[in-house]
């Protein structure tokens, strides 16, 4: 190990002392404070209850706070990088499952046009791996696979092969393709169907990883692209605004233990096959047979195997997209959320590095988190309901309680507190993106702070509705539901009302439920509760709404005004397969 990557573990452990200190001790004062509180009228059970849930909850919320002030205080660090020329070959991964082939393939075609005019003496080859199960999709594939190969000239750089089971999916895809192939590279780019990276960008991680003997992984962070609905243009807006300073605060955090999230990003190949070969988990699904988070555990491997896994923040020219309505995303969400909970069963194997373990933690309680703020709200009406409630309100037209023994201060500094967990990271990242100048690309310091107030409120809005669905996600997978590996859904995303009630109705119940529970057992909490349970009683027309076209909306983010060349690129590319596709079709 170069003394450089000891300095770097040296500074990555005090920064992770650093975050959980901060955070604990946020908790604490959280949990001690509304202790302190319900201690006025005498210590019952539902008080040491709600103040361990309230610690919990504050902790969770701190630790991201954490991460963002670390963005805001770290620079991104200069990388070693080849200056010789690129000796290794290069393989580009793009899995397929039951995707459109055109477009898919045109991706494909656009980073391969990219790739020569970068720098056509760099040897790098792609292969599409496909798992898709639809014959007729298969069929399709084949066919503009053909049509690739010819654009392209492309034959010997460019492969294409179907499985015919998809055992293992997408990480049984690649390692079936590394065990068989891996070989022949040294290094591999791995994507997603939606992935687009430039070639210039492929080419500087190649450089990057072939600079440092030991990196094993290099993670970029893709930007979201191409939203187009109200919902996805928040979340885009979100991802580039916020993203990068989380990110940053992320790679000082984690060091040489970074993070693999399943995409965009270079393995070397060695590493991958020496250490990335996943079991298969003991027992049924959802919590047995193949891990479907795949993405931490190879990450968690190939750092027990003693690679250097980094998340590299400055790279640029990495792009993904995502789902364009909450029932997309809660499907996303829905598998994610069965993978994390699947992470119990690896948590305790063999030599992964403590880091990895808390990281495995980490990802179970963010789905856990959501249940620890609904059992807070249950003990809240319960303790209404069997201790007894004082009268908050005694004085007329005061719409703001008094809690006895003067303990309002304390209630109403807790609940400012645990907010301001929340919004306060926003707000100090748009001071940074206005001080710095990054705001500009956002439409400018005004524009900018419109968005994120504008970001803010819908994320409050729907917040509830997400946090219905998750719990939902947390159960099934408790009570043994296994929810597969549905495809994702392309295109514009748009869902009428009737759509969204057969998706949502659940949750309006939930939401008239919640409402006139808290108003028999406890309706001094009724005005409290309605910032959950009234975006729950509305949830298909938050829905609906949110999925239709939003760039009237606002949410300018850089790419609307500087558009990349890899995208133009791709869409240039489908116009050319279209027009030739009619062609053929007038001429047939």
């Amino acid at each position: 190990m170069t003394q450089q990557s000891e300095n770097t573990g040296d500074r990555a452990g005090g920064t992770r002392a650093l975050a959980v200190a901060l955070s604990v001790l946020a908790a604490a004062a959280a949990g001690m404070v509304f202790y302190i509180y319900g201690a006025t009228d005498g210590v019952d059970p539902l008080d040491i209850v709600r103040s361990l849930l309230i610690f919990l909850s504050t902790w969770w919320l701190a630790w991201g706070a954490a991460t963002a002030l670390l963005g805001l205080t770290s620079r991104a660090k200069p990388r070693p990088s080849l200056t010789a020329p690129i000796r290794g070959r290069t393989v580009v991964i793009v899995p397929v499952y039951n995707e459109d082939p055109q477009v898919t393939f045109a991706r494909v075609a656009a980073m391969d046009d990219s790739l020569r005019a970068a720098d056509p003496s760099v040897p790098v080859d792609i292969a599409i791996l496909s798992d898709t199960r639809d014959e007729a999709i298969a069929g399709a594939e084949r066919i503009w696979f053909s049509r690739l190969l010819a654009r392209q000239h492309g034959q010997g750089r460019i492969f294409y092969r179907r499985r015919e089971k998809n055992t293992g999916r997408k990480a049984g895809n690649i390692e079936e393709f590394v065990v068989q192939s891996g070989a022949a590279w040294d290094y591999a780019v791995i994507l997603d169907a939606d992935s687009l990276m430039e070639g210039a960008l492929i080419h500087e991680m190649i450089r990057r990883i072939e600079a440092e003997p030991r990196l094993g992984l290099l993670q970029t962070l893709p930007k979201v692209v191409r939203a187009r609905s109200i919902f996805g243009r928040a979340m885009q807006f979100a991802a580039g605004f916020h993203s990068p300073i989380f990110a940053r605060g992320l790679a000082a955090m984690q060091g040489r233990t970074g993070p693999f999230w399943g995409h965009n990003a270079i393995v070397r190949m060695r590493a991958w096959a020496e250490c990335c070969g996943l079991p298969e988990l003991p027992g049924k699904a959802p919590f047995g047979g193949h891990i479907m988070s795949h993405d931490y555990v190879e990450a968690a491997l190939l750092a027990r195997g003693g690679w250097t896994v980094r998340l590299d923040d400055d790279l640029q020219g990495s792009y993904e997209e995502g789902p364009e309505n909450i029932v997309d995303h809660a499907k996303r969400d829905r598998r994610w959320c069965q993978g994390n909970l699947q992470h119990s069963k690896v948590l305790m194997a063999p030599g992964l590095k403590p880091w990895s373990r808390f990281v495995f933690i980490q990802g179970i309680f963010a789905y856990i988190a959501p249940l620890i703020w609904l059992a807070f709200i249950a003990a809240s009406i319960a303790a209404v309901y069997w201790v007894g409630q004082p009268n908050y309100f005694p004085l007329e037209n005061w719409p703001f309680p008094v809690f006895p023994n003067d303990e309002t201060a304390k209630a109403v500094g807790l609940a400012v507190g645990v907010f301001g967990l929340l919004v306060m990271p926003k707000f100090l990242v748009l001071l940074e993106a206005i001080f710095s100048g990054r705001a500009r690309s956002f439409g400018g310091a005004a524009r900018a702070a419109g968005s994120v107030g504008l970001e803010l409120l819908l994320s409050s809005l729907i917040a509830p509705v997400l946090l219905a669905f998750q719990s939902r996600s947390v159960f099934q997978v408790i009570l043994g539901s296994d929810g597969g590996w549905p495809p994702n859904n392309r295109g514009d995303g748009r869902l009428d009302l009737a759509d969204a009630w057969a998706a949502a109705r659940w949750i309006s119940l939930c939401g008239a439920i919640g409402m006139a529970a808290t108003y028999v057992l406890a309706p001094v909490l009724l005005l409290w509760l309605m910032p959950v349970t009234l975006p729950m009683l509305i949830a298909p027309v938050l829905i609906a709404w949110t999925s239709r076209p939003g760039r009237e909306q606002g949410f300018l983010v850089p790419e609307d005004a500087d558009y990349p060349a890899i995208l133009e690129r791709h869409d240039e590319i489908l116009r050319e397969w279209g027009r030739a596709f009619e062609s053929e079709t007038k001429v047939a």
